[in-house]
């Protein structure tokens, strides 16, 4: 596979398994045992409100607060409790759907690789 270049347009293919992602910045509060994220942003909309990526974390417990998202993961397993809803186990070949504003806990069981698409609010 050729090396990673972000596409001009919002059409194109991706290698997500062999996708050199990027660390996010470590949270110097954070434990030494904190799960770990990676990112990599292969798609933005002009505007900026389209998102498309692939992003991982290591196992551990995190809390968040979504955007509107769709995704599918590619590798590894977590469960994901929405506050307030549904609870549901994430796994290879699983579609997860996020609400703007939902707030969720994942506990992450293997490292956990996600292809997404986010809508950010205009």
């Amino acid at each position: 596979m050729p090396p990673f270049l972000p596409a001009s347009t919002g059409t194109f293919g991706l290698a997500i398994e062999e996708l050199e992602l990027e660390p996010d910045p470590v949270d110097p509060d954070a434990p030494p045992d904190a799960p770990r994220t990676a990112n990599r942003v292969v798609w933005q909309s002009p505007d900026g409100r389209t998102i498309r990526g692939v992003w991982e974390i290591t196992p551990g417990v995190v809390a968040d607060t979504e955007e509107d998202e769709v995704f599918v993961v590619v590798r590894g397993r977590a469960t994901v409790e929405v506050e307030g809803g549904e609870t549901f186990e994430l796994a290879a070949g699983t579609m997860g759907v996020l609400e703007r504003g939902q707030r969720t806990t994942w506990t992450v069981h293997e490292t956990l690789r996600k292809a997404y698409a986010i809508t950010l609010p205009s």
